[in-house]
């Protein structure tokens, strides 16, 4: 997919007034008081398949937080096939592989956005051992880091049932928000996914229903609720 059209689907910063975008905002509001306990500081943001448009909602999330005057970091940590620095239009020649394997300091390798207060931590050149990278000490050690630098940090990854690099890093996230494409998945492929979720105790914090039909809707829309009734 070309650069362009990544571009267009940042509709929380092209058009911050449509219905969209306002839910962008709801989701924003309801994830801050998704628990009783502290706000999620680190979030992952996963899908059960891929194409259900996981890293799109990822990074309109993040926007969404930015406007909210946080310090946003989003973290590409799908490795394999990266989507952020096509969104964000930033480069893809360093980033979190790159901190990983040469030990270098975040502000070396995270890049600025043109939102105020949002920065990108791209995925970097592909690693012959995502999972590996993804599950190591560095990792846990630079995300440890990232917490003192920002408030909000959103985590884009492969999908849940494709590799296990979700389950990994949603071991190391405050919460999950999961993806839905509801025209397309299957009741028991969502089953699966937070099974999967489930096994490495993660905190599912919520669910994105995506393409919902609706009478005189946008292309897009989207819902919150805490938890899945599947």
């Amino acid at each position: 997919m070309s650069r362009l059209i990544r571009k267009w689907n940042l509709i929380t910063e092209r058009n911050p007034g449509s219905p969209i975008s306002e839910g962008y905002r709801l989701l924003r509001t309801n994830i801050e008081f998704a628990t009783n306990d502290d706000k999620p500081q680190i979030m992952m943001v996963s899908s059960s398949q891929p194409g259900e448009g996981k890293s799109t909602t990822c990074a309109n999330m993040a926007v969404a937080f930015a406007h909210a005057n946080k310090r946003v970091l989003v973290i590409d940590a799908n490795l394999r096939k990266p989507a952020q620095h096509y969104i964000f239009s930033v480069s893809n020649h360093k980033g979190l592989t790159t901190a990983l394997l040469s030990r270098l300091e975040p502000q070396e390798v995270i890049q600025r956005t043109s939102t105020d207060n949002l920065s990108v931590l791209a995925a970097g050149p592909t690693p012959h051992n995502p999972s590996e990278l993804l599950s190591s000490k560095e990792m846990g050690s630079l995300l440890e880091t990232l917490r003192d630098a920002y408030d909000v940090i959103i985590i884009d990854t492969p999908a849940i049932m494709s590799v296990t690099d979700a389950q990994i890093v949603a071991a190391q996230s405050d919460g999950v928000v999961l993806v839905i494409d509801s025209g397309n998945v299957k009741k028991e492929v969502v089953l699966k996914a937070k099974a999967s979720l489930a096994h490495v105790q993660a905190n599912l914090i919520g669910a994105v229903l995506n393409n919902i039909s609706r009478k005189q809707a946008d292309s897009y829309s989207y819902s919150y609720k805490t938890g899945i009734n599947a």
